[in-house]
This record gives structure tokens, C-alpha cells and sequence, in this order.
């Protein structure tokens, strides 16, 4: 095998292979040599097939794997040369029938180019160098006990009043949503509960249902969010036909062994301990968000070089696919979110080869530390992830999950990420530094524009999450 490089340009590769017919012929032989002992063919007793008989009846297809052998063993030669390929290198080969004929008849060497793009080296400094504030919240007893009344609230019981709804009623309904006088999929219901001031629904209806009492009918009008879940409804003005079926009001609600027994729990004090555990780690997820921010920050500061073209490229049609759909759902444009395409495209471009390096970067470190992702925590992550399925797809979606490397290593990588954070924090100087509640959760919301809004059914359901404006969505450094 003749290996010449024809370009070495920045990051860019290109080498030009050449298997010589001879080569190809002596690993046709071999094939050949295996075959005729395993081969049965009419007319031959098995393992007295004649070579070149076999030659002329499959020869074509043998050396047509041996091509693919060669093709499938290219990273050998990347091992060989001391680099890393950013990404699959491409291969082009002939497309001159005739050529490609020779060849797998092996009269002619077999030639072809990759082009490849190396990971390029990353020579790591002391860590120690990086100072980070870490913010962090002590939950207060007041909010836990605030919480724990929400918590609580759904074993309120109700007693049914005669009378008119006031807000903290439970309003029993039927209704039945209409667009543009059109009855809608998943607008309607029978014996639907209300609790008005809960905020369950979209805005604007449950105040409406305010003043009603067991007995009334009427119609109230909503307008769906712009960033609706469903979207076919988002932005969409409705009216709803409601019927009062029975009108409740609150009991007073204590926190006690039985309420917290009604919860599933054995004791007051045991639910106020859960209670403070969620926030703890709700707020504990918040100032570990923000600690890696920092840190991604200062290692961007810190290591300026190439990074490869085309990993840059595919992460940004990813961004920029994700960027587009958002709009689209939520009916904008560049225009209204106070830019231009042509703007957005130089800030997610800029976006996307930080990407790139932060994650070539933490690579590099993980990989000197010796992070490694066991198989109990790449179960625990893919479990994760299947679960973020519906119930009667998740089987579907293991095996698939299974059966392709590429999808198992996207589940590998944050957590891998993680870990590396982890060593990082380790490393680095770390100052902590108590904060109110306000204080953590400053600038949050921006934080909060990466996630997908979360599905919901149909309206009158709940609200969807807030989705900040696709253009201005803040990078977290994945």
C-alpha cells in the first residue's frame, strides 16, 4: 500500500492511497483459498471446487470485499500517521465504470483519496490559575414551609357551597372549546375540576369561572400563548362553552401526621425533610449550572486555537435547524426578535465554534485525567433517557439505543462532561459565596431558553413553560 499526502493545509488532510493489483490479487487468493473448502457448487464435491472456477463465479463479489476491507481499515492508517480524524473521513474513489471493472477484476490498482480534518493538539496549563465565585442558597425554614403547603394542597379536601365561585374554589365543569365556531381536538371534557387561582390553566380562563355557581352556563374567551405547545393552537383566539356541574370550597388545611399520610408519607416531619431535600437540590442544580458557566468561560479565556471546519459546520446547522423551528413555531421572525438573519447566523456561528472547542478542550482533559463513564452510569443515563418516552415507546427506543453506537455515545458525552467538570472543580480555585434565592436565580430565565418547552395537551390544560425568543438564547456550553 503506497500512501501519499497531498495536502496538509491548517487542520486539512489529504492523502492519496494506492493498493497495487498485486496486493489485491494475493488477499483475492486467500479469500479464494478459505471459500473452496466451505463453498458447495452443483456438480463438485464440497472442497473440490477448482479455483478459478471459483474465481470466475465470485470473484467480482470477493474482491469487492476486499475493497471494503481496505475502506473499513482506513483508521489504521490515520493510527500509523499519529492523528485524530475530527470527523469520518470522506472517501472518493473512481466513478468510471470501466475503471472500477479492472479493478474488481484486478487488473488495475485500486486508488482512492480521504480528506479529513485533525483534531488539533491542545497543550494543557495548570488549572489552578482559574478562580471561580461559587453561589450558593441555604433554604430557609419559611420556604419550606411555603412549599410544603403547595405540596400539601393537593390532599386538601373540598366541601360542596351553594353560591357563587370565589377564587380557591373548586369549580366542577363540563366544556367544549371552539376555534372560529369549530369544536378543536382535545378541547373538551366532562366532569373537569377547576381550582380557581392555581394557575392549571391557560390565562385568563379559571378567573372567568370566578362569580359562577352549580347551574350556569356560559361562554368565556381565551387566547392560547404564542409559544403553545400544541401548534396548532399557539396564538390562536378560542371560546369556550362551559356548564357548572358543582361549585366547592376549601376546608381549612393543616400540616400534620394525617395530612402527610394522605401524601403517602409516614409523618409531618418526614414530608417538610423530602421538601427541603427537592430544593436543596433544585437550588444545588442552579449554583452547579452556574459554577460550570464560569469555568467554560475561563477555559474559552484561556485556549485559543483552530478548531476543525467541519465539526464547526455540523454544529452549527444543528443550532441553526433548532433556531429555526423555534421561530416558526412561535410565528416570528429575525425581525421581531431586534435582529437579522444575517446577524443571527455570525452569533451562532461564533456560538458553535465555542462549542467546538470547549468540547475538543474537555475532551483533552478527561481523557489526561483518566475520567472514565462506567457501564452502571451509562445504564443509569440511558435509562435517563428512555424515560423521557412515552411508556409504550421506551422498549422501541432501547433497542435502537443498543443497536447504535452513535446514539449510546450521545449519552455517554454530558455525562462524560460532567465528570470532567467534576476533576475541574478539583482543580481550580473555588471561592463560595451564600446567596439570597433572588440572587441565584438572576439571569436564570436566559438559561431557561436552551430547554424545549415542555408538551401539553391540548387546552384547557396547563400553560406551557415560557420559552425565551429563539435568537436570544443564551449557550451553556454542551
Amino acid at each position: 500500500m503506497q500512501v501519499t499526502e497531498t495536502l496538509n493545509s491548517g487542520l486539512k488532510r489529504e492523502l492519496k492511497v494506492i493498493v497495487p493489483a498485486k496486493d489485491m490479487e494475493a488477499r483475492l487468493s486467500e479469500r479464494l483459498d478459505t471459500a473452496k473448502d466451505k463453498v458447495n457448487l452443483k456438480g463438485f464435491r464440497p472442497g473440490k471446487v477448482p479455483v478459478q472456477h471459483l474465481r470466475r463465479v465470485y470473484g467480482k463479489s470477493l474482491m469487492a470485499e476486499v475493497v471494503n476491507e481496505i475502506l473499513s481499515d482506513t483508521q489504521k492508517l490515520l493510527t500509523d500517521r499519529g492523528e485524530k480524524p475530527a470527523m469520518q473521513p470522506e472517501i472518493a474513489m473512481t466513478e468510471d465504470e470501466k475503471e472500477a471493472e479492472k479493478v474488481l477484476s484486478g487488473g488495475a490498482d485500486f486508488e482512492f483519496t480521504m480528506s479529513y480534518e485533525v483534531i488539533p493538539p491542545i497543550e494543557l496549563k495548570p488549572f489552578s490559575d482559574i478562580k471561580i465565585t461559587r453561589q450558593i442558597h441555604d433554604v430557609p425554614d419559611e420556604d419550606v414551609e411555603e412549599q410544603v403547603k403547595r405540596v400539601a394542597d393537593s390532599a386538601r379536601t373540598y366541601e360542596v357551597k351553594k353560591g357563587k365561585a370565589a377564587d380557591g374554589d373548586k369549580v366542577k365543569i363540563d366544556y367544549l372549546g371552539k376555534i372560529d365556531g369549530e369544536a378543536f381536538a382535545g378541547g373538551a371534557a366532562e366532569d373537569s375540576e377547576v381550582v380557581i387561582g392555581l394557575n392549571q390553566f391557560i390565562a385568563g380562563f379559571e378567573e372567568q369561572l370566578v362569580g359562577l355557581k352549580a347551574g350556569d352556563e356560559t361562554t368565556i374567551k381565551v387566547t392560547f400563548p404564542d409559544e403553545y405547545a400544541a401548534e396548532h393552537l399557539a396564538g390562536k383566539e378560542a371560546e369556550f362553552d362551559i356548564k357548572v356541574k358543582e361549585v366547592s370550597k376549601p376546608n381549612e388545611l393543616e400540616i400534620n401526621d394525617e395530612t402527610a399520610k394522605m401524601l403517602g408519607l409516614e409523618s409531618a416531619e418526614k414530608l417538610r425533610e423530602i421538601v427541603r431535600g427537592q430544593l436543596e437540590n433544585q437550588f444545588g442544580q442552579v449554583t452547579r449550572q452556574k459554577a460550570k458557566r464560569q469555568i467554560l468561560d475561563a477555559l474559552d479565556e484561556a485556549y485559543k486555537f483552530e478548531a476543525p471546519e467541519r465539526l464547526v459546520e455540523a454544529e452549527f446547522n444543528n443550532i441553526w435547524e433548532q433556531v429555526t423551528r423555534d421561530l416558526e413555531r412561535a410565528g416570528h421572525t429575525f425581525e421581531d426578535e431586534d435582529t437579522t438573519e444575517e446577524e443571527a447566523r455570525e452569533e451562532y456561528q461564533r456560538l458553535a465554534e465555542r462549542r467546538v472547542r470547549l468540547g475538543l478542550l474537555l475532551s483533552e482533559i478527561g481523557e489526561k485525567a483518566g475520567v472514565q463513564v462506567s457501564d452502571e452510569e451509562m445504564q443509569r443515563g440511558l435509562i435517563e433517557s428512555i424515560r423521557r418516552y412515552p411508556a409504550h415507546q421506551q422498549q422501541e427506543i432501547y433497542e435502537f439505543y443498543r443497536q447504535n453506537p452513535q446514539a449510546l455515545a450521545n449519552v455517554r458525552a454530558p455525562l462524560f462532561e460532567e465528570k470532567v467538570i467534576d476533576h475541574l472543580l478539583g482543580e481550580i480555585s473555588v471561592t463560595d459565596k451564600k446567596v439570597s434565592r433572588d440572587e441565584l436565580m438572576a439571569d436564570d430565565e436566559d438559561d431557561a431558553g436552551e430547554k424545549p418547552a415542555k408538551a401539553e395537551k391540548a387546552a384547557p390544560k396547563k400553560k406551557a413553560a415560557p420559552k425565551k425568543a429563539a435568537a436570544k438564547k443564551k449557550e451553556e456550553g454542551e
